[in-house]
Order: C-alpha cells, then sequence, then structure tokens
C-alpha cells in the first residue's frame, strides 16, 4: 500500500488557535489538488484551507469547533495512483472508516513555561495576588479586563488561563456590565419584540472582534479627524491616459494606487506617521519600511490587506498587487500574514458617494486616510472661476504621537502630490 500524505495547517503567519468553521470533506471522499478541505477562522478573517495533494480521505483530525494552528494535521489521503480502481472498492473503503473509532482531537503539548521573575501584583476579590503568566497579563489587558477581578483560575494551582479570560469577558457582556472597570456604564437591553416582529442574525466573528478592537481604540487614543480636498484633474486625465495604453486583459490603475504613492510620500517627509507609540508610552518606535494596509468590504465584513514595500513600487506593480490581494480578501482566501505588519491605513468609500466621514485608526499605527468620492467643483483661480476635480480627504491620527499642525502639513503634502504627480520623481 502507497504512502499515506498528511495534510497539515500551512504557515499562517504565527496566528494560534483558529477556529475550524466547517470540514467540507469525509473518509472516503476523492479529493482534488487545491480542493478546499475545511473553512478556518481567524479574528481578522475567514479562509479556505485547499489539499495540497489529491487522492482519497482516509482519515480526518479535526472537526468543527476545534482549534488549530500552523502544522496541525488536518487529514491523511491516499494517493490517487493508489486508490480503489473501482466506485465499489471506494464505497468499501469509506464504510470501513466510518466504522472505525473516531481518532482523538490533536492537541498540541503546551510549550515548556519560562520562569520570570515576577513583579508583585495587587490582590484580587478573594484577597490573594492573581496568579497568571505574563502573556495572559497581556490578553487581558487587551480586552480591557482587570486581571485581578478574577476570583480563580481553571489552571494548575488556580492559574488564571486565557479561557478564564474569556469567560470574565462573555459573563460580564451578559450581565451588562463593563470589563474594564472604567465606570462606563453598559447598554441596557431591549426587548425590541414588544414593538413588532423581529430576528436575530448572529454576527461574525471578524465583525465581532473588529468591534471589539474599535471600541478599545476608541476609548484608548485620543483621535482627531481633519478633513481637506485635493485637486486631482491632472492626475485622473494621466490615470486616464495610462489606461487608454493598456490592452483589453491588462489590469486597468486605479486612482487609489496614486493615493497610496503619494501617502507614502508623505510619510517619507514626515517619518512621525510611521511610527508606533510603545506600550508604555514612553518611546516613538520610528519603523524604516513601509507597509500599507487597504481596508476592503468582504461578505464576511471588514478585512485590511497589507501592500509591503510600496515605497520601492511602481504603479503598475501596486495596481496588480492591489487587485490581487482585494480579490483574495473578497473570497475569504487571505492568509494572516498577509494582514499583518501595516504602517498605516487607507479606508476608501469613493466607489460608494460621500463628502466625509471619521475613519478609526487602525491601532497600533497612529493615522489612518478616509477617502470618499470626487466630485467636479467651481474653484477660484484668482480671476475666475474654473471646473475641477476635488477629491474630499479625512485624516485621523493619534493625538499622543501627532499635533495639529503635524497632521495639517501632512495632508498639505499629501494635496502637493496628488496635485502635481510629477513631484513624486524629486
Amino acid at each position: 500500500m502507497a504512502d499515506l500524505i498528511e495534510i497539515k495547517v500551512p504557515d499562517v503567519g504565527n496566528v494560534e488557535n483558529i477556529d475550524v468553521v466547517d470540514v467540507l470533506v469525509k473518509p472516503g471522499d476523492a479529493v482534488k489538488l487545491e480542493q478546499t478541505l475545511a473553512i478556518l477562522e481567524t479574528d481578522k478573517a475567514s479562509m479556505d484551507l485547499p489539499a495540497s495533494a489529491a487522492g482519497i480521505v482516509q482519515e480526518l483530525f479535526i472537526k468543527a469547533g476545534d482549534k488549530v494552528s500552523e502544522g496541525t494535521l488536518i487529514v491523511t489521503l491516499l494517493p490517487t495512483e493508489a486508490a480503489p480502481s473501482s466506485v465499489a472498492e471506494t464505497e468499501e473503503a469509506s464504510v470501513a472508516a466510518a466504522e472505525q473509532p473516531a481518532a482523538p482531537t490533536v492537541v498540541a503539548a503546551p510549550e515548556k513555561a519560562v520562569e520570570v521573575k515576577a513583579e508583585p501584583v495587587p490582590a484580587n476579590a478573594s484577597g490573594k495576588a492573581a496568579h497568571a503568566t505574563p502573556a495572559v497579563r497581556l490578553f487581558a489587558r487587551e480586552l480591557g479586563v482587570d486581571i485581578n477581578k478574577i476570583s480563580t483560575g481553571s489552571g494548575r494551582k488556580g492559574r488564571i488561563l486565557k479561557d478564564d479570560v474569556k469567560n470574565f469577558v462573555k459573563k460580564a457582556m451578559t450581565e451588562g456590565t463593563a470589563p474594564s472597570g472604567s465606570g462606563i456604564p453598559a447598554m441596557p437591553s431591549v426587548d425590541f419584540s414588544q414593538f413588532g416582529e423581529t430576528e436575530e442574525q448572529k454576527l461574525s466573528k471578524i465583525k465581532r472582534l473588529t468591534g471589539q478592537n474599535l471600541s478599545r481604540v476608541w476609548l484608548n487614543l485620543p483621535m482627531v479627524t481633519y478633513h481637506d480636498e485635493a485637486d486631482i484633474t491632472e492626475m485622473e486625465a494621466f490615470r486616464v491616459a495610462l489606461n487608454a495604453e493598456k490592452g483589453k486583459d491588462e489590469v486597468k490603475v486605479t486612482g487609489l494606487v496614486f493615493i497610496i504613492k503619494a501617502l507614502v510620500a508623505a510619510m517619507e517627509q514626515f517619518p512621525q506617521f510611521n511610527a508606533s507609540l510603545s506600550a508604555d508610552g514612553e518611546k516613538l518606535i520610528l519603523k524604516k519600511y513601509v507597509n500599507v494596509g487597504i481596508a476592503v468590504d468582504t461578505p464576511n465584513g471588514l478585512v485590511v490587506p497589507v501592500l509591503r514595500d510600496v515605497n520601492r513600487k511602481g504603479v503598475n506593480e501596486l495596481t496588480a498587487e492591489l487587485a490581487e490581494k482585494s480579490g483574495k480578501a473578497r473570497l475569504g482566501k487571505l492568509m494572516p500574514a498577509e494582514m499583518q505588519g501595516g504602517c498605516i491605513t487607507i479606508s476608501s468609500l469613493g466607489g460608494i458617494g460621500g463628502t466625509a466621514f471619521t475613519p478609526i485608526v487602525n491601532a497600533p499605527e497612529v493615522a489612518i486616510l478616509g477617502v470618499t468620492r470626487a466630485k467636479m467643483q467651481p474653484v477660484w483661480d484668482g480671476k475666475e472661476f474654473l471646473p475641477r476635480l476635488m477629491l474630499p480627504l479625512d485624516l485621523t491620527y493619534d493625538h499622543r504621537v501627532i499635533d495639529g499642525v503635524e497632521g495639517a502639513r501632512f495632508m498639505a503634502a499629501i494635496k502637493q502630490y496628488l496635485g502635481d504627480i510629477r513631484r513624486l520623481l524629486l
């Protein structure tokens, strides 16, 4: 009998405990190369797990509801060339596999704990110091949970685990209390059915966790939004001319690509926009790379694929990469690693409309650029009104890092580059 092929979870960018949403195959199924075996979901996106080989499913090692990480065994396949030669043999193999006892869930062995010198911590409600590792304490802080309010943990000797923090948050949300203990009153629960017919629709995991992250940012970052308009009349004429030269099957250049290039040029001029504030708020971490996140609307919610090393790429290369990653995002095929490492984000509503909005900073970034639909307006040049294509821009920034003057100068630089894209060559 030929050796079985093991298919495992590939590199997903150091993301652990990925939820298994659905398993699409069963023992005895014939699987084609690149066929989707299961659907996984992280806190940022849903993704399909494709088969890296063709064959007959011999054994499944996961089920819906499991959590997996890189390297977790998903399924074993009998290579296609060694598969049963008839449908009857295939069915017999499927029945035999179904009669076998279910395989135990594969659980990754816990990493060996590294002892660190513990700092004194305040006592919790039970009068004892909270017993938790630094990683769990960080996880609790990210969720806005005072770990000292968790009386006991489910770990060995009462150690508080991540699941204990999650359960604390769920309980707090159920009871209508704020987990951070910040004194912010919770929203009251309303029985809407008393006013008429209702229907409940469960939010996707992406929307739930995006909402939690945005709420955390809104409560912790002092944000300012600066609104302005850029004259893109000449830029749009150049873009139209570029696309007229392209072949029928070539990807057309969008205005967003020029906005990306202008934004990057401004970031090189004002490096504090390409930075993050340290956790203690004492240092500014300046980045020597330039990665730009692009917010993309998908059926499951908003995701932000990241274009890397944008300062080293031309317009055509960025156009192709943007089209590829936007397409993958809408199909739920983005890997977690493709949504990490952003320096600044662009949120564009230009294809829909609007005149202005207030985008929320995608922390730990310090700024986000919002874009709405351009429109022709009469602009006074000192002698007469001229028709000009004006693009509304909205820059939200973290006021702890960037002050009002710096924000205005940064926006002025973006406007200057968009108004005359020849300046990008300087």
